[in-house]
């Protein structure tokens, strides 16, 4: 049997299209179907071309390779930022959007012609700032620092690419409005749809603060403003550059809720408790952007303090709770559904053959470990002073950004494929070892970055090695061992990448149509009721008993605090400096 064929409805007088689908029994707006769909596959698309830049950028830091010549390393390195850092992300993220409403309540897209101007001006946006640093003139890297200048299209292109995110924000907030009036749901808004909120309200004031600088920036770059204050340009720039991936954390920390629940049937141990660690986000978690201005002589020393020493508490808080919560919710759906043997049966017997479910996992346990505590680390005023401007830096990031969001958008691709593209994923083999391929390649590059910059290497360096410096200096052998297996630990990673764009451009052109009879099995084996029961996420998951998060739990605990602590020592070596 097909799926069921789309239905017209006339709702509060606007016709709109839905089909039903099979699994979850959610009606699915084909107005917010078709941008999902454009909107998954731009980002893609963008996700291909960045990856490749990134390849280039770390087999050039390899010293014994260094594969591109110190124009194209900055070039590229340009580039690999504003693709993956930006575009991809975001790109997805609409998706996401226009998913945790329309899809997930119930109702119609509000101003479905309003998402395709949205989506133009992004691909308009993104394609204009990809031309101009492809054209040589605006290796200004993704934070563009004043007094470098790039070509004023670069400019252009962000704001344009932000304009459309903006229109996206607010579509979604419409689209919300539409469900409470014609009363597709009962209650609150699904915890999913909750999570997504959130980034939308970090976004809309990113966006807001991107505006505020970037505007006058493009006019400087014009010549139309002589001056624009360096301090004040950071500043300002982080509260969206850093914003921007505030975005990512909340809409990856919702999707780790909704693969759980759609593949699990679980729920968060207190829906209460998990909400309230995304009010913490919006309240607390932009001011983790202070992390890249510690060092700045035009900030108070009083201002430092606050962010580093108390207010980032509070935002570390949100995602520790999350952390706990979700990795409980998943033992207690799986003691739940039989494997009670022990502290870890619940884990060996999850669906780790599962792409969606092992993406989600190893997305969670490497953006705590990896992402959060070296986040904590530089969030430290004085351990800053040691990292602030090496490759530490991007090692973060690339925990929290890449292994973290990056894996867990992979993660819920193969839930989309068969939920909205109707189409069952081509090569399941190949499938299931996608993930971990792509999260042992992006560990070890977040691991060997942040291994070289605790060694002091430079950050957006193009040669370590000084070889035309007219002052020689030398890093450790260690340092060049680092970056060595950066560069191949890259090489594993873009494996990953480009199994996962392989994926999902061969399912979405030749995987096979679903059907309301396979639709379940092509998300993986689990009982129909549960899809359709879980992906509101509602309610608690009614139990405490859960040994195996709390072992979990206290390793992460024990690891945060003894890598706080050689930090320490390492401050310690440098003091005699002083």
């Amino acid at each position: 049997m097909a799926i069921a064929e789309a239905e017209t409805q006339i709702i509060g007088g606007i016709a709109a299209k839905f089909r039903t689908c099979p699994a979850s029994g959610l009606k699915i707006d084909l107005a917010a179907e078709r941008l999902i769909k454009a909107n998954a596959v731009a980002s893609i698309v963008f996700l291909a071309i960045g990856g490749l830049f990134g390849l280039l950028v770390a087999l050039t830091r390899w010293q014994t390779v260094h594969i591109l010549p110190a124009d194209m390393f900055y070039l590229a390195l340009t580039a690999h930022g504003l693709d993956v850092l930006l575009v991809w992300i975001i790109f997805f993220e609409m998706a996401v959007l226009y998913f945790c409403s329309a899809v997930l309540l119930n109702c119609r897209l509000a101003t479905p012609k309003l998402g395709w101007v949205a989506f133009v001006l992004m691909i308009a946006g993104a394609v204009l700032a990809n031309v101009a640093v492809l054209q040589g003139n605006s290796s200004v890297m993704f934070t563009s620092y004043v007094p470098m200048k790039a070509d004023p299209n670069f400019y252009l292109g962000i704001i344009l690419f932000a304009v459309g995110a903006l229109i996206g924000c607010f579509m979604f907030l419409g689209t919300l409005v539409i469900a409470k009036d014609e009363k597709t749901y009962e209650g609150s808004i699904p915890l999913v749809t909750f999570g997504a909120l959130t980034a939308c309200i970090i976004a809309i004031f990113s966006i807001a603060a991107g505006a505020i600088i970037l505007l006058p920036t493009w006019l400087w770059s014009l010549g139309y403003i002589s001056h624009i204050d360096t301090v004040m340009y950071k500043l300002v720039w982080w509260a969206m550059g850093h914003g921007t991936q505030q975005v990512n954390v909340a809409a990856h920390v919702a999707i780790w809720y909704a693969v759980a629940a759609i593949l699990l049937g679980a729920k968060p141990l207190s829906e209460k408790v998990s909400r309230t660690a995304f009010l913490l986000y919006i309240l607390f978690l932009q001011l983790a952007s202070a992390h890249h201005l510690l060092v700045e002589p035009g900030l108070s020393e009083e201002w430092q303090i606050f962010n580093t020493s108390y207010a980032i508490y509070l935002a570390v808080l949100g995602s520790m709770i999350h952390g706990m919560t979700v990795t409980g919710a998943v033992e207690a759906a799986q003691r739940r559904n039989g494997y009670t043997r022990g502290a870890f049966e619940w884990l060996r017997k999850a669906p780790w053959g599962n792409p969606a479910f092992a993406g989600m996992f190893l997305s969670l346990i490497m953006f705590g470990f990896l992402g959060g505590i070296s986040g904590v680390v530089l969030g430290t005023e004085q351990l800053n002073i040691m990292l602030h401007n090496t490759i530490y830096v991007p090692g973060h990031f690339h925990a929290t950004v890449v292994a973290g969001t990056t894996l867990a958008f992979m993660a819920l691709t193969y839930l989309v494929l068969p939920l909205i593209f109707q189409k069952q994923v081509v090569w399941p083999k190949l499938a299931r070892l996608q993930p971990y391929i792509f999260a042992v390649g992006v560990a070890g590059i977040s691991l060997f970055m942040m291994g070289a910059g605790t060694l002091g290497v430079a950050r957006r360096h193009w040669d370590i090695g000084f070889a035309d410096a007219p002052m020689s200096f030398s890093y450790p052998a260690a340092a060049h061992l680092m970056l060595a297996l950066n560069g191949i630990f890259a090489v594993i990673a873009s494996i990953g990448g480009i199994l996962f764009v392989l994926i999902a451009v061969g399912t979405v052109l030749w995987g096979k149509p679903v059907t309301a009879e396979n639709i379940v099995e092509s998300l993986g084996p689990m009982p129909k009721k549960q899809v359709t029961d879980a992906v509101s996420t509602y309610g608690n998951a009614g139990t405490w008993h859960l040994p195996g998060t709390y072992i979990l739990v206290a390793v992460f605990f024990l690891s945060f605090v003894l890598y706080y602590f050689v930090n320490w020592k390492y401050l310690s070596e440098i003091w005699p400096l002083s």
